[in-house]
């Protein structure tokens, strides 16, 4: 009985440890391509920044001031940095439960015939312009927060002790820090929806039919099964849209009033690092005090993402030791 042999592979010539070598040089130059690139922005904010700390100090973090006459120029950067990450915290405490009520909806509950268009409109949010949900915001949804949310609840709210002035405002206008974060969660909604939805889809189906056969709800699966295993990549989308939202521009532009004062309620207008850059950046002379000052607001915008991003991976890497 004769038996086939397997030919053993060919030894690889020289032209293919070529190719090889050239591929990996190539990747990494691609890698240490995007170092340097992060590299040189952080020094041309550092750089472009470094008058403003130099003449204004450390006081500079914790100054309210934003004058631009000359010859009395005076800027800090605790407005705009305090208005960053309220309206950012705000948006991911209005996102977060909304997304993952949609990615547990079309995971788990949603027909068949639904999942595909409900899952292809969420993407389609994420590819409106953000200049479309400024306008949008503008005209439609701060007559709304201020006819239905902030006059009926806004007052009732102020009566409660303690936490009463949160929402107690004299502001008429609409524009706020909450119609900034009511816009920063709808923007943010399909990045984080759509990584949830994704990643619950990857649970292997056999843990949870498992679970299934155990007589565990719906509730229970997603809740021992499908979290855990997906507790990364969820926490992973949910930095990815605070990173959105933390940069933010044009959007908040709009509805947020731009007032470079301190607020005491979420129904106040006040101004975000990425909106003061946006909106002074064109009008600062090349190399003046204000220029750099708002180049320094570039470095601190950056600073705070990193910090942001850096502490999400602590957490991570402390939860799965």
């Amino acid at each position: 009985m004769s038996q086939s042999i397997t030919p053993l592979a060919k030894p690889r010539g020289s032209s293919g440890a070529l190719g090889d070598k050239l591929f990996e040089w190539l990747c990494r130059g691609a890698g240490l391509l995007v170092l340097a690139l992060l590299g040189a922005i952080i020094l041309t904010l550092f750089i472009g920044g470094l008058p403003a700390f130099r003449e204004f100090g450390l006081q500079f973090l914790w100054s309210t001031a934003w004058q631009p006459v000359e010859g009395r120029e005076n800027y800090g950067a605790l407005v705009p940095v305090l208005g960053t990450i309220v309206t950012s915290i705000l948006a991911i405490l209005i996102a977060v439960p909304a997304a993952f009520g949609i990615a547990f909806y079309l995971t788990e509950l949603a027909p068949p015939w639904l999942r595909q268009p409900v899952g292809t409109a969420i993407e389609l949010l994420a590819a409106i312009p953000s200049i479309i949900f400024g306008m949008w915001g503008l005209f439609v949804l701060v007559p709304i927060i201020q006819n239905w949310i902030q006059l009926p609840f806004g007052e009732a709210l102020s009566a409660l002790p303690v936490i009463g002035a949160i929402f107690d405002s004299n502001n008429f206008a609409g524009t706020s820090v909450f119609a900034a974060s009511i816009v920063l969660a709808i923007m943010i909604l399909p990045f984080i929806a759509a990584t949830m939805r994704d990643v619950f889809l990857q649970v292997p189906p056999v843990y949870k039919e498992s679970a299934y056969g155990l007589g565990a709800t719906r509730w229970e699966v997603m809740r021992g099964v499908v979290i855990p295993y997906t507790r990364v990549s969820v926490v992973g989308g949910i930095m990815l849209g605070l990173g959105r939202a933390l940069g933010e521009t044009m959007a908040v532009t709009f509805v947020i009033g731009n007032a470079n004062r301190i607020f005491t309620s979420i129904f106040d207008p006040s101004t975000t690092i990425a909106s003061v850059v946006a909106m002074e950046f064109p009008e600062s002379l090349m190399g003046s005090l204000k220029q750099s000052s708002l180049l320094a607001l570039g470095f601190l915008l950056f600073v705070i993402s990193f910090i942001v991003l850096a502490t999400s991976r602590w957490l991570l890497r402390s939860r799965l030791k």
